[in-house]
């Protein structure tokens, strides 16, 4: 395990934040479908649990149901609002209300349908924050090796510039190419998001913007309003997000051969 717990800066460990609802459009109620035999929300919030330098690990919901669930397995859970369309809304609600928080904080937002996430992953998404000056905020951007995958509209994909900075995501396969191959690079958002707290509270008061109400994806109000939002790289591996009931059959398939499932598992 102790790979997992390398952090560069000890004086500010980050606030963790898991948005889960009951209500999802294309898959109602999946944060409490079993993969295996644990509900996709518990393992996100124990794959989470194993990076070891939270300054607290939270679960946000508006689900009286949830936060049934979460009480009865411990695990620290919060009520928001209802009227969120996007999760990162849902984030900074439940973080507004850590008493202790303060602008130089860094939240970081780990979306409830990410059961295969690990540990280095959220490391890997804080690391642009202290590296680049003016990055205000963070997406894990998976590579893209199959078509598939570029083609799948439930997937996001990343159009950044050089600098990494992100300037439009979309549900379409996108950059644009004849034919697909991995020299494309192409990336997708998988559901990790690291932000300064001064100005995640910045971007709540921001309106929806036009192509984020298009694409249904809020890192574009960021796109469209301020920029500074930078990719943080990681490899291609088999983890796979959960949109829809053929994706919870794909994710308990590669379960069963996941090793860090091992560490947590009932």
């Amino acid at each position: 395990m102790k790979k997992y717990q390398k952090f560069t800066d000890k004086k500010n460990f980050p606030i963790g934040i898991i948005p889960v609802r009951m209500a999802a459009s294309r898959f109602p109620g999946k944060p409490l479908k079993k993969i295996l035999n644990m509900t996709m929300l518990e393992h996100v919030y124990y794959r989470a649990l194993l990076f070891k330098n939270w300054k607290k690990l939270i679960v946000a919901t508006c689900d009286k149901e949830i936060m049934d669930f979460c009480l009865k397995r411990k695990i620290p859970c919060v009520i928001t609002s209802s009227k969120h369309t996007r999760c990162l809304d849902r984030v900074f609600e439940a973080a507004s209300k850590i008493k202790e928080i303060k602008d130089k904080d860094t939240v970081v937002c780990v979306q409830g349908d990410e059961p295969m996430l690990t540990p280095d992953m959220i490391e890997k998404s804080i690391l642009p924050l202290k590296e680049k000056k003016n990055a205000n905020c963070t997406v894990l951007a998976m590579s893209i090796i199959d078509k598939k995958q570029f083609q799948d509209k439930n997937i996001v994909k990343i159009i950044h510039n050089l600098e990494g900075e992100v300037l439009y995501t979309s549900r379409s396969p996108v950059p644009y190419t004849k034919k697909f191959n991995k020299s494309l690079k192409a990336k997708r958002i998988y559901g990790i998001f690291a932000f300064k707290w001064k100005f995640l509270k910045k971007f709540h008061l921001t309106p929806e913007s036009f192509l984020e109400k298009v694409e249904a994806c809020d890192s574009n109000r960021i796109c469209d309003n301020y920029g500074t939002q930078y990719i943080a790289s990681y490899p291609y591996k088999d983890s796979f997000s959960v949109d829809c009931k053929k994706d919870l059959e794909k994710v308990c398939r590669y379960m069963k051969k996941d090793k860090l499932y091992n560490f947590y598992k009932k």
